[in-house]
């Protein structure tokens, strides 16, 4: 039988008193968060400030000497990241569009974190972001992290009034915060506790700054990095039922234990459940942090990376990249000047670079300069900025500099780089292994729009393609007709570009589905949202998929999944995979459980999640199958996720719902989704437009029945260093002489050229291959011979050595 709605009598009663707002210039209590408020500090600086000391200093010379990019420069590295241009960022726009729709003041949680000087200024409202100034388009700007403390008060002093306490101390105005220590900190969802002294924080003593500075040990903790990547939705987790937590999570306190099991719209700030629960209990938005936490790397040291799993020390992987860059401050991976140094946030994603941090003669180029990289996995950005700018689009940071536009195109280039870091591909026999090198989960951030999938090709012994799995290009009606949609910018319409078949049995798609539930649908009915409200849409044919008012007619237990972020209150899927040594206690407490939660070797109370996915190709290949080339792919802005942003809102005018505003938001991104080149993705029917995906890993995989071995013997081999190749690939280091075999067999009828790709070097000795090369026939290779001799022995003809 249907469950009723929550009751409803404080909520509705708190709701009817203020009225509605095209946008909120009061943020709403249930949007109010702990922490510095604005207006409580006024001295961040601009980051153009930053940029006269901390930027343009390295060059061609400095990099050839290893003494530093452009790059490693603190302020280039920071300008061309997501943090720098999240207040630049279309889709962050597009999105906060419908969050405003959706709940009155919800912008206000989009703001906080995308401009957070604007933010800090009190410029924030109204909440649709229009009181803005223009300098405000700098994102998470310097000073708001170099003015940041430890909320739980452990170290610097930051500016918090009760009961805008970001931390479980005892505070008479909220008594019943529900924390395990009054000594933790709240870190999410941008609740910062920022310092009102005039010096900047960060992690060293002997800075030779122009300015006044203090050491801050918090800027070298993961705590720091989790202070915005815990993103939790205070109004469902205040308002909704299930307070937007997993089930099975412990309880949250809110709005509800205050009033007999009614939420309370409007309601005192200190009954709010983001004033009583730390940020991972409630409204799960994106966990990448609680991911982290829940892993066993806040716990391993860098310097014992060489103790990690075998398959996690893939070379090339983002755990052995950390582990190479903080070698270099000859301390065995701790830190130059001691400190342990863990793999965390900053480990990865400012990893050390040997520079200088300023254009200052006495300011010394470190071993181990944090670089401010600050990227993850936003290849396409920088080409959404670019297209925007150019046509007069940006909503807010227009005329991007020439400096900031070239550090944009090479944090492009290191996004890039961490997803091809982020992840291994290794085949067995008929077994596939899909291996997460990061410290969360693969993939992680914000989950709309956010996929990756396997694309596999499967051959017969002809060559010829059997079936393609996960196979992505344009898309085609049921009727077979091209999926067209008309091009914001002019001219023809054009036919969109996705994963063909999202249900294929055979396609295996990693990312988390949320989703509104029925008993909410209700309860939203109550306060006013009109129940034609759209939930989804036909991705084929843009029609309005589901509504609210459908869902709130449905069973108890019923869900919809939905791009509605300001909405939604579940986890309908959730089957990314995840870090290593994820505990299963750990993720029922801070909502980051697969879902279903028996995935991934369906860990108990004290055991662990697998690190890894597992597929038996075997059992995946069609008749006849006898290779498959793999791929692991990745997309950050799918179709189906930018059709909801440009159908769902109501454009302009607010006698129709509309925000004059956000309204073009939609229609703007989806433009420069269908035009904007992104040259770093893949090209897909003729081009790299639609943000097409990237290639991440990729792999092999030969029919056991049918594959044979490569092999033979290694012999006179003194030392190290010798490695080998078949095929120009599959590299094989070899440490000692006697039998080898490369990983990879090859099919029957196929070539294979074994040579010498790194000669040894301790001590120098030439090696050469005999019988390397021919075709395979039946059966193993597994005569091929490596003769390894030290150079000395080397004697031309006419008496004379070789040159060493």
């Amino acid at each position: 039988m249907k469950k009723p709605a929550l009751p409803l009598a404080a909520f509705i009663f708190s709701l009817v008193l203020p009225g509605l707002t095209v946008a909120a210039t009061v943020v709403p209590n249930e949007v109010q968060l702990p922490g510095t408020q604005p207006s409580e500090v006024g001295n961040l600086e601009s980051p153009d400030r930053c940029g006269n000391c901390h930027a343009g200093y390295n060059n061609a010379s400095t990099a050839a000497a290893g003494n530093g990019e452009p790059q490693d420069e603190p302020w280039t590295g920071w300008a061309g990241a997501g943090m720098a241009n999240a207040g630049r960022d279309p889709v962050f726009w597009a999105t906060m569009a419908i969050a405003e729709q959706d709940f009155d003041g919800a912008g206000d949680l989009c703001l906080r974190c995308h401009s957070t000087g604007g933010w800090y200024g009190g410029r924030s409202t109204p909440t649709d972001g229009s009181g803005l100034a223009t300098s405000d388009s700098n994102g998470v700007d310097c000073d708001t992290c170099h003015l940041m403390t430890n909320p739980d008060n452990s170290e610097h002093p930051g500016v918090m009034t009760s009961p805008y306490i970001a931390n479980c101390s005892n505070d008479p105005n909220v008594p019943d915060k529900s924390c395990e220590s009054s000594t933790d900190g709240f870190y999410g969802s941008g609740m910062l506790s920022l310092s009102a002294d005039s010096a900047k924080l960060g992690p060293y003593l002997d800075a030779t700054a122009r300015h006044q500075f203090n050491r801050s040990k918090f800027h070298r903790d993961a705590d720091f990095c989790g202070s915005c990547h815990d993103v939790s939705n205070s109004v469902v987790g205040d308002l909704a039922p299930g307070n937007g937590a997993q089930p099975g999570a412990p309880h949250v306190v809110s709005s509800q234990d205050a009033n007999g099991g009614s939420p309370k719209l409007g309601g005192p700030v200190e009954e709010k459940a983001a004033f009583n629960n730390p940020p991972f209990a409630y409204g799960i938005v994106e966990r990448t942090f609680s991911e982290y936490k829940s892993s066993a790397l806040p716990t391993t040291p860098v310097s014992g990376f060489t103790n990690l799993p075998a398959d996690l020390q893939v070379p090339g992987g983002s755990l052995e990249r950390t582990y190479q860059a903080a070698l270099m401050a000859g301390t065995g991976g701790n830190y130059e000047d001691g400190a342990a140094r863990y793999f965390s946030c900053q480990s990865c994603h400012m990893r050390p670079t040997n520079s200088a941090g300023a254009d200052k003669n006495d300011a010394r180029i470190r071993p181990d300069l944090p670089g401010h990289d600050h990227t993850g996995g936003n290849y396409w950005l920088a080409d959404m900025i670019k297209y925007q700018d150019s046509n007069g689009q940006l909503r807010l940071g227009g005329n991007v500099s020439t400096g900031q536009s070239a550090a944009i195109e090479l944090g492009q280039l290191r996004a890039l780089e961490h997803l091809q870091q982020a992840a291994s591909l290794a085949v067995e026999g008929n077994l596939l292994k899909v291996v997460n090198l990061t410290g969360h989960k693969l993939i992680t951030g914000y989950p709309e729009g956010r996929r990756m999938w396997l694309n596999i090709k499967w051959y017969d012994a002809a060559d010829v393609l059997l079936r393609e799995d996960g196979a992505y290009g344009p898309l085609f009606d049921d009727e077979g007709a091209p999926v067209m949609v008309e091009n914001p910018a002019g001219g023809p319409d054009v036919q969109v570009e996705s994963i063909l078949d999202l249900h294929d049995s055979y396609t295996r798609i990693y990312e988390a589905q949320y989703a509104i539930t029925s008993d909410w649908a209700a309860t939203l009915l109550a306060t006013g949202t009109p129940p034609t409200l759209a939930l989804s849409y036909d991705r084929l044919t843009g029609e309005e998929g589901y509504t609210l008012g459908e869902l709130a007619a449905q069973p108890d237990g019923s869900y919809h999944e939905t791009f509605h972020f300001a909405l939604n209150n579940f986890v309908a899927s959730d089957n990314r995979i995840p870090p290593y040594g994820m505990r299963y206690e750990e993720a029922r407490k801070r909502n980051v459980l697969p879902v279903p939660a028996d995935q991934y070797g369906n860990p108990g109370t004290g055991e662990n999640y697998n690190y890894w996915d597992q597929l038996d190709l075997d059992a995946m290949k069609p008749e006849n199958a006898v290779a498959a080339e793999i791929t692991l792919l990745y997309q950050g802005t799918t179709w189906e996720y930018i059709q909801f942003l440009e159908e769902a809102n109501n454009g302009t005018n607010p006698a129709e719902e509309g925000n004059a505003f956000l309204g073009d938001e939609g229609e703007n991104m989806l433009e420069a989704w269908i035009n904007a080149d992104v040259p770093v993705a893949m090209e897909v029917a003729g081009d790299r437009k639609m943000v097409p995906p990237v290639v991440m890993a990729t792999a092999s995989w030969i029919n056991s029945a049918i594959a044979h071995t490569v092999g033979g013997t290694v012999s006179g081999l003194l030392g190290s260093g010798l490695v080998l190749q078949n095929n120009s690939g599959d590299d094989l280091a070899i440490n000692s002489n006697g039998d080898f075999t490369f990983d990879t067999p090859l099919a029957d009828g196929s070539d294979y050229d074994v040579t010498v790709l790194t000669q040894p070097a301790n001590p120098s000795q030439l090696c050469s291959v005999s019988e390397g090369s021919g075709i395979i026939h039946g059966a193993d290779i597994g005569e091929i011979g490596v003769t390894c001799i030290s150079e000395v022995n080397l004697i031309f003809g006419d008496g004379f050595e070789a040159a060493k």
